[in-house]
Order: C-alpha cells, then structure tokens, then sequence
C-alpha cells in the first residue's frame, strides 16, 4: 500500500449533503430512509458549514418540551454540530490514518479550500489495506527451514 497515496483516491464522492434551511423532520427521514449515521451540511457555493448526525437529530426531542413543542422542530441549521474536523483531499492516506488513530471519529468530510469534495471512512482505510496488501506466491528461500548440515564429515 502507498502511504504517500493522496486520500482523494480513497474517498467517497458521491454523497448525501443537507444545506442549513432543510426541515430537520426531512433530515431525519434521509438518514434513516439511506441508513447512514449522518451527513455534511453545505452552502449553495458546496462550502462545508457543519455535520449533522444521528445525535444532533435526537437533540430536537429535547428541545420540543422545553420550547414548549414537540419533539422534530427546525431546521438542519438549528441542530447541526458547526465545528468539523475536516482533512485536506491532498493529505496522505498514512496522515489520514494518524488521524483516525488520535480522535473519536469514524469520518472526515474530506475539503479543498474549504469546499466539500468527498468523505472518507475508516472503513475506506480498512478496505485499501486489505485490497493492497501484497501478494506472495511462493516462501522465500531464507524463510523455508534449513536441512542440518553434517559437520563430522
């Protein structure tokens, strides 16, 4: 495996995102509906401004008694965490792994000058280990065991 392989050749394009004015109701619906834990929330320039997850969701139920409401009230902006840790599409595939290693996260949506262009798991990690792990064929001749030689001779 290529350490020094940048993380955009492991990283998902193709990806669920909310903007800040979506229904946190409909939010909730695409989550489960896609059975995923959570998405990037983007502005209309695909600027990342915050993560919605499975938990920020569970927040409304909170928030409805106290606003006198029931639980599911706002928007994606109202519940959304605003701090991501984010990781540079051009970091290394080991400084991702580093990464993943020193903090409680699963994901990073993966930025270019602060644009979301991809998302990448630890199971993409995972996945580019096993697929690269290399291939032997045959056992090296210095791993097979030696015949005892016959020093009285």
């Amino acid at each position: 495996m290529d350490r020094s392989a940048p993380v955009k050749k492991y990283m998902a394009k193709d990806l669920i995102t909310f903007t800040p004015d979506i229904n946190i109701r409909d939010a909730m619906a695409v989550i489960l509906k896609n059975k995923i834990s959570g998405a990037p929330v983007v502005d209309n320039q695909k600027n990342l401004v915050g993560m919605l997850s499975e938990s920020d969701c569970i927040k409304t139920i909170l928030d409805g008694p106290y606003n006198n409401l029931p639980g599911g009230n706002g928007t994606v902006g109202d519940y959304m965490s605003r701090k991501v840790t984010t990781i540079e599409a051009d970091k290394t595939i080991l400084e991702l792994a580093t990464k993943f290693v020193n903090t409680p996260y699963r994901r990073f949506p993966v930025v270019d000058r602060g644009k979301l262009v991809g998302q990448v798991s630890i199971s993409d990690v995972l996945r580019a280990i096993v697929k690269n792990r290399p291939h032997i064929n045959h056992t090296p001749s210095s791993w097979k065991i030696r015949e005892p030689q016959d020093k009285g001779a």
